[in-house]
């Protein structure tokens, strides 16, 4: 397992870099084999990375973005990551888009059928909370020890049920790119360079990660 870590000087600096990271691995991946499988997460500073991405040239239309993990939530709704991922990402790109089927009646079911469609992913990209968690992976929730499935549903964390990424799609990508920014994430941070599994991030176990950071994260 290969862990690097890139330190940039501040959250802006982490989105432009992040979405090059993410062009160039797309690119890459659409000349090699014509398709580019992308999981994202939420949070604040992955919305200005999807931003940028506008700014780049990429082959849109030979790349699926899935989620890695949604609150349970109607549609529209603020706290919802799709809301904003909708948002934020250019035109082209949002019809590429694969949302997590929060909104069903019964959300177990629907997280079985967004489970059997999920492909081998070229790239998850991750965020770390203050806490330690990542995707919806929290502190003490029962789904950290799913193996059998590749997609769960939560109990109630900070308010919501959630829909995640269990940690074997995530572990069996081609790579996971951190983006994190801000002095609360730094102990998070220097937990999960060290693979500290007491923490759900410091349990993620894919062969090759990059951990993007800004200074008041990386200490």
């Amino acid at each position: 397992m290969s862990t690097d870590l890139e330190v940039v000087a501040d959250p802006a600096a982490v989105a432009q870099r992040g979405a090059e990271v993410i062009a160039d691995r797309a690119r890459s991946a659409v000349d090699d084999r014509g398709a580019f499988m992308l999981a994202v997460s939420g949070g604040h500073t992955p919305v200005a990375m999807f931003a940028a991405l506008g700014e780049l040239d990429l082959p849109w239309d030979a790349i699926s973005i899935y989620q890695v993990d949604e609150r349970i939530a109607p549609a529209g709704d603020d706290e919802r990551n799709l809301t904003h991922l909708m948002a934020s990402l250019p035109t082209p790109a949002r019809e590429r888009v694969i949302p997590m089927p929060v909104e069903a009646a019964d959300v177990t079911a629907a997280a079985a059928e967004y489970a059997a469609a999920l492909p081998a992913l070229d790239l998850v990209h991750l965020g770390i909370g203050d806490d330690g968690h990542t995707a919806s992976l929290v502190p003490g929730d029962p789904v950290l020890e799913v193996a059998d499935r590749a997609v769960a549903v939560t109990g109630e964390y900070r308010g919501r049920r959630r829909m995640t990424l269990t940690y074997p799609p995530i572990d069996s990508a081609a790579e996971v790119l951190w983006i994190v920014a801000g002095a609360d994430k730094r102990d998070p941070v220097a937990k999960l360079l060290a693979h500290d599994p007491s923490v759900p991030a410091g349990r993620v176990a894919a062969e090759r990660m990059l951990v993007l950071a800004d200074r008041a994260a990386a200490g």
